[in-house]
């Protein structure tokens, strides 16, 4: 019998999920919960064979789950499922150990082949999903540029940052400010979000 936690933000989606692999006759689901910080209490509690992951969730994203597991040894397997697979987030799952990664909108049978293959010790990741990573360009964005926004947050200024990297706070906002009209960003945090969704920084 194949262990399982659940973690969705999406109550209907989550319970409809739990409700269809609990009829597969090899799978048992311990527990489905809302967020990232409820799945880490329940893999402690349960020690499931497999965790299914949203990747958009509140209090900790799966994102944050997986190094999260990673870095603790768990021996949970995880399969992430999303409705918008950005090339970042799927490299970034990968690397964390994430071992399937679909769609949100695979049928249900999908996701009970793939954690029986994951449970196994394979992979599976969604062909579309995998297409957009190979198909993904290359940065525009400079080396100093990427160095400036991977220190980009809601409370970082182009102070702090100048004293971290060593430059001029007239630098900093250069850089900030050439790399926003790249990415036709809005804002600076805008600018960061977007190289971290594409995986480059």
């Amino acid at each position: 019998m194949i262990t399982l936690v659940l973690a969705d933000d999406e109550r209907l989606t989550r319970q409809a999920v739990a409700a269809l692999l609990g009829l597969e006759p090899d799978m048992a689901v311990a527990e489905d919960v809302a967020d990232g910080a409820e799945a880490l209490r329940a893999i402690a509690e349960h020690r499931p064979d497999v965790v299914v992951l949203d990747v958009e969730m509140p209090v900790l994203d799966g994102l944050a789950v997986l190094e999260r597991l990673a870095s603790e040894g768990s021996p949970a397997r995880c399969v992430m499922v999303t409705r918008h697979a950005r090339p970042g987030v799927l490299r970034r799952a990968l690397s964390l150990g994430a071992k399937g990664f679909l769609a949100k909108t695979a049928p249900a049978s999908l996701l009970a082949d793939v954690i029986r293959r994951v449970h196994a010790g394979l992979r599976y990741v969604d062909p579309d999903f995998a297409a957009e990573a190979l198909a993904e360009s290359g940065s525009p964005l400079t080396e100093r540029e990427l160095a400036v926004l991977r220190l980009v947050d809601d409370t970082t200024t182009a102070a702090d940052i100048a004293r971290e990297l060593h430059l001029s706070a007239g630098t900093v906002r250069n850089y900030i400010s050439s790399a926003m009209a790249k990415l036709s960003a809005r804002s600076r945090t805008e600018a960061a979000r977007t190289a971290r969704d594409q995986g480059w920084i």
